[in-house]
């Protein structure tokens, strides 16, 4: 009897084992093609760039490049950084101030700090000015969880771009980061939009 017992709890114990690793499976290579891939669009001419908040690891620089070559004569730069420690002062003040009479640049307090946040206020800007698409700037792995975010709270076309930067990390980061995407995407379709 004592033995029937051990038996059945390893047997349980193995496919509770099995099942967990396999959805750590699931979950990584899942994860591995929304955040790892890319998934950026063809550049193409657009009403305005929005710079999503997250580093600043060259995407203002990137937005401002793209409006000097000719994708659109606005900028829009997020600014979730508040309250500001010098190091994302500095980095502000010098791209807020970085409009030229080509090139105009809005930097703006998302309210709420969240993509949804910047999402809304881009539709509530657009709404006043006309504005039919845009441009969006991020991270690699945000491209996916940014595209459904603009696309519950942003009625034009959306073009995303992802930040051109180094996105190898270890293994724990990535670990983190498919969690936070995950649970980011999972608030987005909760919540919806509040437009």
């Amino acid at each position: 009897m004592m033995v029937r017992r051990r038996s059945r709890f390893r047997s349980v114990a193995v496919i509770v084992l099995l099942v967990a690793v396999a959805l750590v499976v699931v979950i990584g290579a899942v994860g591995y093609q929304l955040f790892n891939r890319e998934h950026q669009d063809a550049l193409r001419p657009a009403d305005a760039i929005v710079v999503l908040g997250g580093e600043h690891d060259g995407r203002e620089d990137y937005g401002l490049r793209l409006a000097d070559e000719g994708y659109a004569d606005t900028v829009l730069i997020s600014d979730p950084y508040r309250p500001y420690n010098p190091w994302d002062k500095k980095q502000m003040d010098r791209v807020c101030n970085a409009g030229t009479r080509a090139v105009e640049v809005i930097c703006f307090v998302p309210a709420p700090s969240t993509t949804q946040g910047e999402a809304m206020f881009v539709q509530r800007l657009a709404e006043q000015r006309g504005w039919q698409s845009v441009i969006v700037i991020s991270w690699r792995y945000h491209m996916v969880r940014a595209r459904y975010i603009f696309g519950q709270c942003f009625d034009g076309a959306v073009v995303m771009r992802s930040v051109p930067r180094d996105y190898s990390r270890p293994l724990r980061q990535w670990v983190y980061q498919y969690a936070y995407q995950y649970g980011g995407l999972v608030k987005a379709a909760v919540i919806g939009c509040d437009k």
